[in-house]
């Protein structure tokens, strides 16, 4: 077994209203999967994903105990330039939050932002980061559209598409087809098939079904507790502890 891309080490989080948001956790995310976060409301799950790219910097008052590694280095570290480590690990949110302007500006902003300026560089960018996100064949002809003028999926896909354009080893997924029909959500879904390919996909899924449906392996969480982890083709047919299977079956939850 190669080493993990991402490793979690005896990780505590705790907020300053002294709720402890995580207790203990520690795994292992290998490279070129989905890894899937599951579990009931106030699990810890997004708490730990925001984790992964010191999102949870923004909240005042947090202690935290453990370590994040990525690619062997503590993420935490003094050295460590924020900024950069979030190109490298994107994040794309329940409620897609296209940028005013054209789909061409939404995808090059960040880009020009991180120094690219080349319009041959941009132009390759913006056309693989939305053939990635599935969504390229829907848009090539109204590039210099308003990104506002797209469905509820297809901004979805342009969020996934703008942070693909970074070129970034992880995308950090949280419940993203959470506001999605049906159709948009099968269409988000199929992408992933495509994108672990070239990137590792750690995601929050909007529901057990959908964990089961898109994830190589995963992680039940449960009051900031790490209950069990593993190939979801066990862990959704025959879990370890019983907290999990009567989530799955929804005895709870």
């Amino acid at each position: 077994m190669t080493d993990p891309l991402i490793a979690v080490r005896n990780l505590y989080l705790t907020y300053a209203d002294e709720t402890e948001a995580l207790r203990n956790v520690s795994l292992d995310i290998h490279r070129n999967q989905v890894f899937v976060l599951f579990g009931p409301s106030r699990a810890g799950k997004s708490t730990l994903l925001r984790l992964f790219n010191r999102l949870s910097d923004l909240i005042e008052g947090t202690q935290r105990r453990g370590e994040v590694l990525l690619a062997g280095r503590d993420i935490f570290a003094p050295e460590v330039n924020v900024s950069a480590l979030r190109r490298r690990v994107s994040m794309v949110f329940a409620v897609p939050t296209p940028l005013p302007g054209s789909i061409y500006a939404n995808i090059t902003y960040g880009l020009k932002l991180a120094g690219v300026r080349s319009e041959e560089e941009l132009g390759r960018r913006v056309e693989r980061s939305l053939r990635q996100a599935a969504l390229w064949d829907e848009v090539k002809d109204r590039l210099e559209s308003s990104a506002f003028a797209l469905s509820g999926g297809q901004k979805q896909r342009l969020c996934i598409a703008r942070s693909l354009a970074l070129e970034p080893e992880v995308i950090l997924l949280d419940n993203p087809t959470s506001g999605l029909d049906p159709i948009s959500t099968a269409t988000v879904e199929e992408s992933l098939y495509e994108l672990k390919a070239r990137y590792t996909i750690v995601m929050v899924p909007h529901s057990v079904q959908q964990a089961a449906r898109v994830a190589d392996n995963a992680a039940f969480l449960l009051d900031g507790e790490l209950i069990e982890s593993g190939p979801a083709a066990r862990m959704f047919v025959h879990p370890q502890d019983k907290r999990t299977e009567d989530y799955i079956t929804g005895r709870f939850g």
